[in-house]
């Protein structure tokens, strides 16, 4: 019996690992849910001002040659139940935090 269960309970870690992965690609504010893809004006016009942003100049490489430069642009949002950082790299959001 135990061997039966072996491979049912590692197929349910595997479900709810992947789980845990797609939590950071979206989250919720106020009614809307916030996904990597989304411009800056689309976040800002569901979620409102953040906390705070700060934004730096980050290298664009190819290969090993830095090629050119981006903006990276983190906006914080803080909530009575978590706190999220936004990344952009210009426009675009790449990354839930």
């Amino acid at each position: 019996m135990a061997r039966l269960m072996s491979p049912a309970f590692f197929l349910l870690i595997c479900i709810a690992s992947l789980g845990v992965v797609r939590a950071d690609d979206t989250f919720r504010c106020g009614s809307k849910i916030i996904a990597v893809g989304m411009t800056r004006a689309a976040v800002l016009t569901s979620c409102g001002e953040p906390t705070s942003k700060s934004e730096e100049a980050a290298p664009v490489r190819s290969g090993n040659q830095v090629v050119g430069t981006t903006t990276m642009h983190r906006w914080t949002y803080e909530s009575y139940s978590a706190t999220r950082v936004l990344v952009f790299d210009a426009d675009k959001l790449v990354s839930i935090q």
